[in-house]
């Protein structure tokens, strides 16, 4: 090919080509002097890229992409544009040339820039034809990617070259004119002659490889000829051997083919030899490394060596038992993964670029054959080999043009597709199948007509059902969302993924869980009350196994299904990474959780698809670095990643070895199709993290409740149920006994999702069960404690409850029903609270007045509403302490317990508030009421009707059913305010006048001191509103601390101490709106029972030799007012309180924005019950000291945090409590307020300080 090339230059030195540097070689091959590796740059240096074209569409000549083939920062297109030269530098700018050079004709076209002067000049046919002035370049990323003919695979729109190419060089300086248009000048740093080939004439190695593209008659010989998808991938030899050579991890290989040699002995006759070599490769990997980067040609030689025993010695593992490998070939364009909220029936069910292959002799020289090419482009996955190797199940569209799951039986000729008739309704999909080993199979469908309620019900949610051998199909999960990936363990039970949100954050809540195959024993299996993991797609068992098992990591807002391989064991833990094993790669690193939505977005590399081969090695398809092929790996827990197979435009997924497994033992078939109930056994509620701290005997029943989940097109931010939650309508059913034991035996519906919350003696849930069991027909649910380990049995004894026959649930008032703020609280403000909030009355107006339009939240609703803290449509993931949102918490219910002026509730009043309360406040009972019911009509019937036929339900949530009318027990009685109301000033009110401050340090031990102040002995009179005379006071001097009690002081008592944080607003993508932290070192302390307060005092007493106890709410009052007689130490309620308490005020009634979502704000409005023309400067808890003391040196008298004290009330068990808090507005935080809690209670905003005799 020289004989013209060179010839050629002065011949066709006019129209400017040129062939510098080149001398004649033997046959007339051109030679050129060979370049280093790192001198081919686009960027941060001159540079000159020259080529021949001949077109009439133009797109992409040369392209460089950043490593991973991905369209970045430092991207690079020289492109013929709009019929003109153009370049395209990325994130800088896009710049055209004059001259239409689309003519069909030969042009030669060159792009010359000047890193100095940040100019980029074109010229056509030797002449300038255009200047580009301001044209960054930005330096090149290492493992950059060059492609002549076409962009980075992720450019839109990819516009690749449609004509010919020939002759592309690039050199490293900024030719000049003269250069451009002569023979003399430098010798490129990559010269493509494109003679039918990618090879480089440089010398420096940088071959490429030729995709969809032909030959045709060049310019000067032949040229190569594009149509729009072909392309030349130029590979640098170095930076390819580089980069596999960074594969290699010399200590892993080396352990890995000890632990071969380990287990196989003589079965693995290479072993010693090979160790040997890994053993001289980890002394030798550093100088291999450098010599790589040098360009040493020993280096490479040695890399090569190195990458081979890689392969031969991990690969030759006589584990590795099985001659062909399926995968799903597919081509990148369209890689067919839902997104992480979706599933299958989201996406396009044409328009792939995929087959069924077989991988044979993957070992040695890997070939794939093909299978099976679905018609029309269509979507093939979901692999499910049976246990045979003879036949699958996979995810194909169907003859209805639904998603089906169909049957390919494999054979040594044509293999056999049919498609399973399972649910074949026209507006139903059915995919993701899996055998069972009963001959049955579980598969999801969208059968369930339940919509996502965060976007708006536009995902449609697939349950999983089960299909019998003679075609029968019964449904076995009642799920608010999706249940993917599942799979059967080696034990017989179905192992998949669900995920829920029933007031839990919807980013992070995706639970690995378990059932049997007929859909009984369904139990949280992994990710619990976890932030991390978001999502783990794809979990496969490890063989042998009982607790280990792989899955795929990721984020929510994310990249696709795709993430990090991790390795889990349930026997390690099963909350965040407790159970974790290792990261694969990642061996001797620690898995820290993260609270992240795009957790995965910039790690590398990124997984598909595990298929476990043991504990220590499975098949994973893996995409080392952005934008990189997706190939077939062998991962180890050693660090290895040993390339089987790759193909370049394609991807190698859902890996499965073609070989006979053993079948799992068969689970015996546990339901009673003849009865639509089942029962629970609870052994013993207190057993468990769930009811931690709280007294036996404190229980008294459960509250059942269920729930009806959004339609599709309903839910989400559009359509909600309350102000700040719940997501879903909630179905209040009744209540079950609780014994003295502990004990409960009940009966349930059966295919219901059902939610249970333990009742004190006031019928107040003491805990949220923020999810949902079902229970199968006649299955016996069995359950050891509140929220105990998946892994604890139940204890074997004779409990009271079960004793006897399972109790029935008593009906709430009336029949299961949606619970409507308007049919079942209201009655009970028109029978207490509209005679004086309504026309013309007090504020706020609880009058039951109508709405504008469906959906709108009734206006007593919202005045109501502004009285309750409630766990909010997304509370915290982790685990809610005991009573964290306990009716008797909120301002409503405190109001009422008081006897608001002598208004008395009778028992059923209170149930109406409490359960509206516990079930998060909602204010409509169906989604008609919200929506208008035409707009839900002909879901609701669909609904209906596969719930009937699949489910054998007769259901109509929808209806708008009404319990039992309210009517009051007894009258509005006039009634003594209960406690201590705000006492009035004795005459004009002093100034208060600050006294000479003596301050006491008390070592704690660790360096920390705690700071007391002097509180004089004294009495102070005080007279309360009905006239009545009190008095408060000391009878002798005493210390008291002048903060309250911090969280690091309070940790070197308790080192596990979590004072936790304040639920955020509405919806949670991030730390930050996860909540307010209340668990700052200098923070005080909050969540402590009384009890862990008098603990605290006893260990500090034992430390210091001081008497440490807390004080009397006599002594607390005392020093509280320091000699005044105002209702607040400072002034009057209605004083601005910003410079000496935190209390409610702006910060706490104002709802935050937080990007990019700018949620909460856009959705919810403030409501609050606060103060918003004072701002205090704190959400929640400041740390102390931060506002001004009172006259005797004190802190934080008024609210912080509300702190316990010494005194009980009169005949009760409860603990009063002194100062309000941040959450409390000025009255409820005077210096004569109180409120009174079982001491065994960890509030949200109680905390607490010290007293001790003074010397």
């Amino acid at each position: 090919m020289g004989r013209r090339r060179l010839a050629a230059c002065l011949g066709l030195a006019s129209l400017g080509l040129i062939l510098v540097g080149a001398v004649a070689g033997p046959m007339g091959q051109a030679k050129v002097g060979a370049a280093r590796p790192t001198d081919l740059r686009l960027g941060g240096a001159d540079f000159t890229v020259t080529a021949w074209v001949r077109t009439t569409v133009g797109g992409v000549v040369l392209s460089l992409s950043s490593e991973g083939s991905v369209w970045g920062d430092t991207g690079k297109a020289f492109v013929i544009r709009n019929g003109r030269v153009a370049a395209d530098l990325c994130n800088v700018g896009i710049w055209s040339g004059n001259t239409v050079v689309t003519d069909g004709a030969w042009h030669r076209v060159a792009w010359v820039y000047t890193n100095a002067e940040r100019t980029l000049r074109f010229y056509v046919d030797g002449r300038p034809d255009g200047l580009a002035t301001g044209a960054i370049a930005h330096p090149d990323t290492a493992g950059h990617i060059f492609r002549i003919g076409a962009a980075a695979p992720n450019i839109t729109p990819p516009n690749g070259f449609v004509g010919d190419i020939d002759e592309v060089r690039v050199y490293d300086r900024a030719l000049t004119e003269a250069m451009l248009t002569s023979c003399e000048g430098p010798q490129p740093v990559a010269h493509w002659p494109l003679d039918g080939d990618g090879q480089d004439a440089s010398g420096a190695g940088r071959h490429g490889v030729l995709t969809d593209v032909t030959t045709a008659e060049g310019k000067i010989g032949t040229c190569l000829r594009f149509t729009g998808n072909g392309a030349v991938e130029i590979v640098d030899e170095f930076a390819d051997l580089r980069a596999r050579f960074q594969l290699v991890k010399p200590v892993g290989l080396r352990d890995a083919i000890a632990d071969i040699v380990r287990r196989y002995g003589q079965r693995y006759p290479d072993g010693p030899r090979r160790l040997r070599d890994a053993e001289r490769l980890v002394a030798d990997y550093d100088s291999i490394v450098a010599g790589l980067e040098a360009g040493d040609p020993q280096a490479a030689t040695r890399a090569r060596r190195a990458i081979a025993l890689q392969r031969e010695a991990l690969l030759d593992d006589p584990s590795l038992d099985f001659e062909r490998i399926l995968v799903v070939r597919r081509g990148l364009g369209s890689l067919g993964l839902p997104n992480n909220w979706d599933s299958n029936s989201i996406l396009q069910q044409s328009g792939y670029d995929n087959e069924l292959m077989a991988l044979s002799d993957w070992k040695r020289a890997p070939r794939l054959s093909t299978l099976y090419v679905p018609p029309n482009r269509g979507f093939i996955g979901d692999l499910d080999l049976h246990w045979d190797g003879r036949r699958m199940l996979v995810s194909m569209p169907g003859a209805n043009g639904r998603w089906q799951v169909h049957e390919i039986t494999l054979s040594d000729q044509t293999p056999t597709v049919r498609q399973l008739d399972l649910i074949t309704e026209p507006d139903v999909d059915n995919y993701d199948a899996c055998y069972l080993p009963d001959g049955a199979i579980i598969f999801s469908s969208t059968a369930p007509f339940v919509g996502v309620p965060c976007v708006t019900g536009s995902s449609h949610v697939s349950n999983l059902y089960r299909a019998e051998r003679d075609g029968r199909v019964r449904r076995l999960t009642f799920e608010q969302d999706h249940d993917w990936c599942p799979t059967v363990m080696d034990d017989g039970r179905v192992l998949y993924l669900r995920w829920e949100y029933a007031d839990l954050p919807h980013y992070v809540s995706r639970i690995l869980f378990t059932m049997n195959p007929d859909g009984t024993n369904q139990m949280a299996y992994y990710g619990s009350n976890s932030y991390w993991p978001n999502s783990m797609f794809y979990a496969r068992p490890i063989p042998g196994s009982g607790t280990r098992f792989m899955a795929i990591v990721s984020g929510h807002h994310d990249t696709q299904r795709m993430g990090e391989l991790i390795l889990f064991d349930t026997a390690l833990g099963t909350h965040e990474a407790d159970g974790v094993v290792q990261r694969l790669p990642g061996c001797g690193q620690r898995v820290v959780p993260e609270i992240l939505d795009g957790l995965v977005q910039r790690k590398w590399p990124k997984f598909l698809h595990p298929w476990p081969l043991d504990d220590k090695r499975c098949l994973v398809a893996a995409q080392l670095v952005a934008g990189g092929r997706w190939g077939l790996y062998l991962a180890d827990t050693f660090d290895n990643l040993t390339l089987i197979h790759e193909v370049p435009g394609s991807a190698l997924l859902e890996p499965t070895p073609l070989k006979p497994r053993r079948v799992p033992p068969v689970i015996a078939d546990r339901t009673k199709p003849d009865t639509r109930e089942a029962t629970v056994t609870l052994t013993d509620i207190y057993s468990g993290p769930g009811l931690a701290g709280v007294p036996r005997g404190t229980v008294k029943g459960l509250r059942l409740f269920t729930y009806q989940f959004a339609y599709h097109g309903v839910g989400g931010h559009v359509h909600r149920v309350g102000l700040d939650g719940p997501w879903d309508v909630r179905r209040i059913m009744g209540t079950v006994p609780v014994y003295p034991d502990g004990s409960a035996h009940f009966t349930v519906p059966a295919n219901t999702p059902i939610a249970v919350q333990p009742l004190d003696a006031d019928g107040r849930a003491l805990q949220l069960m923020r999810s949902w069991m079902t229970a199968m027909p006649g299955e016996k649910v069995s359950c050891a404690g509140c929220h105990e380990p998946t892994n604890m049995p139940s204890a074997n004894r004779l409990t009271l409850a079960n004793r006897r026959p399972p109790d029935r649930i008593r009906p709430w008032y009336g029949p299961t029903r949606g619970f409507s703020f308007r049919r079942e609280v209201q009655p009970v403000l028109d029978a207490h609270c509209v005679r004086c909030h309504g026309a013309g009355g007090h504020t706020p107006d609880l009058r039951d007045a109508p709405t504008a339009q469906p959906g709108v939240f009734p206006p007593s609703y919202m005045a109501l509403r502004r009285y309750v803290r409630g766990h909010t449509i997304e509370s915290d993931m982790h685990l809610l302490t005991p009573g964290e949102f306990h009716a008797s918490t909120t301002h409503l219910v405190r109001i009422l317990e008081k006897g608001h002026h002598g208004v008395k509730l009778d028992r059923e009043g209170w149930d109406r508030i409490n359960t509206w309360i516990d079930l998060n406040t909602p204010a409509h009972g169906t989604w008609g009421e919200i929506t208008g019911p035409d707009y839900v009509a002909h879901q609701r019937r669909r609904r209906m009707e596969m719930d009937r036929r699949y489910a054998g339900l007769e259901v109509d949530a929808e209806a708008p059913l009404s319990g039992t009318p309210y009517r009051p027990g007894q009258p509005i009685t006039a009634s003594m305010l209960v406690g201590h109301d705000t006492p009035s000033a004795q005459g004009p009110a002093a100034a208060p006048t600050p006294r000479a401050i003596g301050v006491v340090r008390v070592a704690m031990g660790g360096g920390a001191t705690l700071e007391m102040v002097r509180i004089p002995s004294g009495r102070l009179n005080l007279r309360e509103a009905g006239g009545q005379v009190r008095a408060v006071g000391a009878d002798r001097p005493l210390l008291m601390g002048r903060f309250e009690v911090t969280n690091a002081q309070y940790r070197l008592f308790d080192r596990l101490h979590n004072s936790r944080l304040e639920v955020g607003d509405f919806l949670q993508f991030s730390v930050e709106e996860r909540g307010f932290p209340v668990n700052e070192p200098d923070q005080p302390v909050c969540r402590v029972s009384r009890e862990q307060a008098l603990a605290f005092c006893r260990w500090l007493t034992k430390r210091t030799g001081r008497r440490f106890s807390l004080p009397s709410e006599e002594q607390w009052e005392y020093a509280c007012r320091a000699g005044t007689r105002t209702p607040l130490w400072y002034g009057d309620l209605t004083s601005n309180f910003a410079r000496y308490a935190n209390l409610a005020d702006a910060t706490l009634h104002s709802v935050a924005t937080y990007p990019p979502w700018s949620n909460p704000s856009g959705y919810v409005q403030p409501w609050r019950n606060a103060v918003p023309s004072v701002n205090d400067g704190h959400r929640v808890s400041a740390p102390v000291g931060s506002y001004a003391p009172n006259p005797w040196g004190l802190y934080d008298m008024h609210g912080n945090v509300a702190e316990w004290t010494q005194s009980t009330t009169t005949g009760s068990r409860r603990a009063i409590v002194r100062g309000g808090s941040w959450y409390d507005p000025p009255a409820w935080a005077t210096s004569g307020h109180r409120e009174a809690y079982p001491g065994w209670r960890r509030l949200f905003d109680v905390g607490f300080r010290v007293v001790c005799e003074a010397e």
